[in-house]
Parts: structure tokens; sequence; C-alpha cells
């Protein structure tokens, strides 16, 4: 019996490459597109517009078309709840803003709604796990004993803070953290780093001790890149195994064009 798959998807290339490694795997997939995913029409059974602000209709699609698994990926804005908490959402949208925007009320949120209709969400290791990142050094250029420095400090912190789900990021010069992520996503934490500090910041990105891959796999791609190049950003660290790599070819070439030193390392704790 063909089972078929509800994929919340956000921005971003991975909804699209997730809807395809899910169709290979044997799903029916219906896609439920909140922002613009290139790639994904090509890969779903069918394409359904949604929006935060109306989620009673997501609902009804999903009982309509029968779907038993949800799958959530690509970048959902946490401003867009922001946005349309107010009188023009639904009642469903008003009762996941008023449960509140925390991730983990968001998260039990969606989980009991979800579980109440009969539907599983599902982990998203499952259909991404080709984009994982390895441990190592990934480009040319290996950290130096000062980047190296800000690596483990900024992992020690980008760890406690991502355990409270306040962000994943930090940038750091100079022994001091100089942007830490909250609500506004890397890129525009990088920009505020590298706004305070100038060129030569590091930025960190880890998480917390217990993720939850139904929601949130941290990931790293050419826009990080772009906007670390565009701030003289000379240093990126990221926990191995645990984050997604995407277009890695891409992002290595654009980081050893720029000299900018990557490493993906298990141990946030040990040395360089």
């Amino acid at each position: 019996m063909e089972r078929t798959l509800g994929l919340m998807a956000g921005a971003g290339v991975l909804p699209g490459r997730a809807a395809a490694e899910a169709a290979r795997q044997g799903w029916r997939v219906v896609a439920f597109s909140f922002e613009d995913a290139p790639g994904l029409a090509e890969q779903a059974a069918a394409v359904i517009p949604s929006r935060i602000d109306r989620i009673q209709a997501v609902l009804e699609e999903l009982l309509a078309r029968q779907v038993s698994a949800a799958l959530f990926v690509g970048k959902f804005w946490k401003q867009r709840v922001f946005e349309h908490r107010h009188e023009d959402a639904d009642g469903a949208a008003r009762a996941l803003a008023q449960g509140g925007l925390s991730d983990g009320a968001l998260t039990d949120m969606v989980v009991t709604t979800l579980a109440g209709l009969g539907i599983e969400v599902l982990d998203q290791r499952t259909f991404l796990s080709p984009w994982m990142a390895r441990s190592g050094v990934l480009t040319a250029r290996t950290p130096t004993d000062s980047e190296w420095t800000e690596i483990r400090h900024g992992f020690t912190l980008a760890r406690h803070l991502a355990g409270f789900a306040i962000g994943q990021t930090v940038v750091r010069s100079l022994g001091v953290t100089v942007a830490v992520e909250a609500a506004e996503g890397t890129d525009e934490t990088i920009r505020r780093g590298g706004s305070i500090a100038g060129p030569g910041t590091v930025v960190v990105k880890a998480v917390g001790a217990s993720p939850d891959y139904r929601f949130d796999i941290p990931t790293v791609g050419s826009a990080t890149i772009h906007t670390m190049i565009e701030v003289g950003a000379t240093a990126l660290g990221m926990e191995g195994g645990k984050m997604l790599l995407v277009d890695r070819d891409e992002v290595l070439r654009l980081a050893d064009g720029a000299g900018i030193a990557m490493v993906s390392i298990d141990e946030p704790s040990g040395s360089g």
C-alpha cells in the first residue's frame, strides 16, 4: 500500500532533495510549500502553496490526502509567526502562537496536533543523510592556532546556547564573543559580528546536547560562505555528523577561493 508523506517545505534546496529521496524510498510526496523551495515541484506528486497564518487549511489537506507521516525540511522563518499571530490568522495559527513561540512550545504544539490526526513527524536524517558533514578539516587551509582557540571557546558557548534553543551560531574575535544568534538566523548574526569586529572573525555553529532532528538539522551552505566573505570572516567551525553541508563542492570552492578555513569536528572540546 502506498504511503503518503506530507512534506512541510521551508526555504532552500533541501525540501526538493528530501522529496526526491522520499520518493525513492517509496513514499508518495505531497508538499506544502511555505517558502521558496527550488526543485520541489519536480519531485513531489503535488505542491500546495501554504501559509503559516492559514494552518487550518493545511490540516484539512493532510486529512483529505490521507497523509500518514509528516516531514519538516528547509528554513522556516520564525518572523512569519510573529507577523501573523493576530486577527488576520486563522484559529489554528492563533492557537499555535498563543502556545508560545519558543522552539519547544512550537514543537510540542505541532507534534500534539499532528498526532491527533494520526500523523507521525519523521526524523529529517532519514531523508537527508547524504548531506551530513563529515569530520575533519574540509578546506585547503587549516585553522591557525588563534582560530582554533576561537573555535574551541565558540563551541563551548554555542552548544550551551543551542541547548536552550536560543541559537546555534556565535561569532568570535580576539577572545571576545561579538555576536550570538537568536531569531534572525545565521547570516544576519555573521553580518552583525562583522560590523562590530571587522575582518578576521571566526564563526562557530553547534547543536545542543539533545537536538530534535525532526524539526531542525543545522545547515551550512553557500549563502553562509558568501556572508562570511562579505564581512571578512576567516574561519568556520561546525560539528561533524550533526550538521548538513549543502552543495559541498561549491561551498569548499568558495571557501578556498577566499582563504577561509573550515573544520568539522566530533568533539568540540578537542584541540586542533
